[in-house]
């Protein structure tokens, strides 16, 4: 029995689902729980299956100590030495296969977001950090699912349209953060879903979620649809009959939010502390231009805090210990530094 003393009790407690166990996920988590820049800033617990845990481990070469505990609320028990889990049995010994595809992926990794996401509605855990899903495996599975904020959502009882992304990462000593009004559809559905209402939501969400998290005064930056905001009319109304309607409702909520601005400049509007973006691709690829292994994705407008990773399960170098845990130890510290935590 280690002589190491507990955790400290006012540190926060995240949660760490362990994502797709056939890719890198429960790599990147397990190497985050143990990071010693995490353990200094929050209390980790791991969500997930023990067999599947232990495979990743011993495929990097690590012998974590792990301890077993009913519920995250456990984890103040254990010494600061030894990493909680909260066990999901999903496999037989021998029965998953890593980099391989299959429904009992998509399965397993949902079910351990929903225990971790169940935790944090109980209050035992503080936020949620979810590693990489593969949204092929959970459709295999015959669910629904476009993306962890509509699953989010469903866990929690929350609307649908109420929830949305917010990536967040860092460029050159600044923080950026870029909320998508529309998310996992095709295009030329994002476009029949950009409302005057979807618009307003997407800002109204951006600023509840940056207060949340401790920016006093929000500055929103808002882009068009079309090339250039459509140029004064030139390129399509979308501009002049949704997203500047949209945003003078949000000036009138007392929310300050400007544009709209084109996609292709507005990340270089200084000032701004998130931009709302209309497509999925107008953030994603800056995102993933500029900081492809170190985003986090925050699921903002539900009633707990939520981030899963960027990047995708990467099923080619799964078991190789080649993965980076960079993306999940950001989105671990943006949560336990949020200011605004829920006090257990």
């Amino acid at each position: 029995m280690s002589s190491a003393a507990p955790y400290t009790p006012h540190l926060p407690r995240i949660a760490v689902a362990l994502g797709d166990p056939a890719g890198i996920g429960p790599e990147i988590a397990l190497k985050a729980a143990l990071d010693p820049s995490v353990r200094a800033i929050c209390q980790p617990v791991l969500f997930g299956d023990r067999g599947v845990l232990e495979m990743h481990a011993r495929a990097c070469g690590l012998a974590p100590r792990l301890q077993s505990v009913a519920s995250a609320a456990g984890a103040d028990t254990i010494d600061s030495d030894t990493t909680a889990l909260v066990e999901r049995p999903q496999f037989k010994p021998g029965e998953l296969q890593l980099g391989e595809l299959a429904a009992a992926h998509g399965l397993a990794a949902l079910d351990s977001a929903r225990a971790a996401i169940e935790a944090a509605l109980r209050h035992e855990v503080d936020a949620v950090v979810a590693a990489p899903m593969t949204e092929t495996a959970i459709k295999m599975a015959g669910i629904e699912f476009d993306g962890y904020p509509s699953f989010v959502a469903r866990c929690t009882n929350t609307p649908i349209e109420d929830a949305f992304l917010m990536i967040c990462f860092d460029r050159e000593g600044r923080e950026l953060r870029i909320v998508h009004a529309t998310l996992h559809v095709s295009l030329r559905r994002a476009i029949e879903l950009v409302t005057r209402e979807r618009v307003l939501h997407s800002i109204a969400a951006a600023h509840a979620a940056l207060k949340r998290i401790g920016v006093a005064a929000p500055r929103i930056a808002v882009s068009g649809l079309n090339p250039h905001a459509s140029e004064g009319g030139l390129f399509g109304d979308d501009e002049r009959l949704i997203i500047e309607p949209a945003i003078a409702d949000a000036q009138a909520q007392k929310i300050d939010a400007d544009g709209p601005f084109g996609a292709d400049t507005i990340f270089h509007k200084p000032g701004y502390d998130a931009c709302v973006v209309m497509t999925h691709d107008q953030g994603h690829v800056a995102a993933k231009s500029l900081a492809i292994d170190r985003t986090a994705g925050l699921t903002i407008g539900t009633p707990i805090l939520f981030s899963s990773v960027a990047h995708g399960s990467a099923y080619d170098i799964a078991g190789q210990n080649k993965a980076s845990p960079r993306a999940v130890v950001e989105a671990i510290r943006r949560l336990a530094g949020a200011s605004a935590l829920p006090h257990r």
